[in-house]
């Protein structure tokens, strides 16, 4: 007899926070005064604050979550031509984050997920400080980051209850 469930959880503890350490990289031409230049973003981290509401029918579950998402980034301009460096500034950006997942039973206690997320950070004007070869500027960053997640999960069993 198959089982049908409507339903949400918000994980408790650490399980309602999700981290990752990263190293995406994105990039665009820029044109600063005469010299081709280019824009570089690199993502250090990623953290997720998330609640799920999802429907669950035997050993499978269908979620979509949504919640708040906040990256560590690294913005450099270097010169197109050569490749040096010239500017460089680092950044915390929260911004909003919708996801939808699959996970499936296989075994007592165990189950493997894929999971869809988009990050809407937003664009935000940052500035770069002067160095010894440029001066000061500031920039529109636009930034939005789609990720996948393929996992494998081991639920531990509930409270240990003494029994006399």
């Amino acid at each position: 007899m198959a089982r049908s469930v409507i339903g949400g959880r918000l994980p408790i503890g650490c399980s309602a926070l999700k981290g990752d350490w990263a190293n995406l990289t994105g990039s665009n031409a820029s044109q600063t005064v005469l010299i081709p230049a280019t824009n570089q973003t690199r993502i250090n981290a990623i953290g997720l604050f998330t609640g799920q509401v999802g429907y669950a029918w035997n050993n499978v579950l269908w979620y979509v979550k949504g919640g708040a998402a906040v990256t560590d980034n690294k913005h450099s301009t270097f010169f197109t031509a050569t490749g040096v460096e010239y500017n460089q500034t680092s950044e915390a950006r929260w911004g909003g984050a919708v996801g939808t997942g699959i996970e499936i039973g296989f075994a007592p206690n165990w189950s493997v997920a894929v999971e869809y997320d988009h990050l809407f950070m937003g664009t935000r004007n940052v500035t770069f400080p002067a160095t010894a070869i440029a001066v000061s500027r500031a920039d529109d960053i636009h930034q939005n980051v789609d990720m996948a997640t393929i996992r494998i999960n081991y639920r531990w069993g509930g409270p240990v209850i003494a029994k006399y």
